[in-house]
């Protein structure tokens, strides 16, 4: 099934609630929380205070991207402020296997990140233990960047891997998805499509959500 993930990164923060409804109605049915700390990527954005606010607006699954150092730290903050999952990046983590438990432990569903210039094979002791995983199709940092079209064949890879060890994670791709990009990303595999820009940039949220699904949807029947 293909879902949407309307990005908040790309909001107007001070009618976040009502641009998150916004969202919810043109067909988003899980709400993309990046999170940034000025270290691991160059540019800070939000921490639990704003999740737990978010909690209170949407009933929808919240899903916080950590793209921060030292998650660990943080990943309880984030649980009991209200997120649903969790997803850390490979890069970040010394010991992954250890945050990923963590994140489960404390109630959350577990996903792990890889930026542009990671190998999928990075994930390969790891992907029994995922719930999902998320390729970044952008480097990490900034919203409304361009597509980088080398990442599609990390989404095949995951779709073969999953077939071949007979897995069960989702596949979610962040960076530079809209209606330009949404075919080839569908026709390559990825399940949960990020839009910040796409959805929130400029028009109505609810219509700009509605096009991208019809276009996923028109691409799902697309045979490859």
């Amino acid at each position: 099934m293909i879902e949407l993930a309307p990005s908040i990164l790309s909001a107007d923060f001070s009618r976040l609630a009502d641009q998150v409804r916004a969202a919810a109605e043109g067909g988003g049915t899980v709400i993309h929380v990046d999170v940034m700390d000025g270290h691991f990527v160059p540019n800070i954005t939000i921490g639990p205070p704003v999740v737990r606010s978010l909690r209170k607006a949407t009933n929808l699954p919240l899903d916080c991207h950590l793209m921060i150092e030292n998650p660990d730290q943080y990943i309880p903050d984030f649980a009991e402020a209200g997120a649903d999952w969790i997803s850390v990046h490979q890069e970040a983590c010394r010991h992954l296997n250890r945050t990923l438990h963590l994140i489960r432990n404390h109630g959350a569903q577990a996903g792990v990140v890889i930026n542009p210039a990671t190998p999928v094979e990075t994930l390969s002791e790891v992907l029994d233990i995922v719930d999902y995983v998320l390729v970044m199709s952008v480097n990490p940092g900034f919203g409304a960047q361009q597509f980088i079209p080398g990442t599609l064949h990390k989404i095949r890879k995951l779709v073969d891997l999953r077939q071949q060890r007979r897995l069960s994670y989702r596949i979610e791709i962040d960076g530079g998805v809209g209606l330009d990009t949404i075919g080839d990303i569908v026709r390559a595999g990825a399940e949960i499509l990020v839009a910040g820009n796409a959805v929130f940039g400029k028009g109505d949220p609810t219509m700009n959500a509605r096009q991208l699904l019809k276009a996923a949807a028109e691409a799902g029947l697309v045979k490859v």
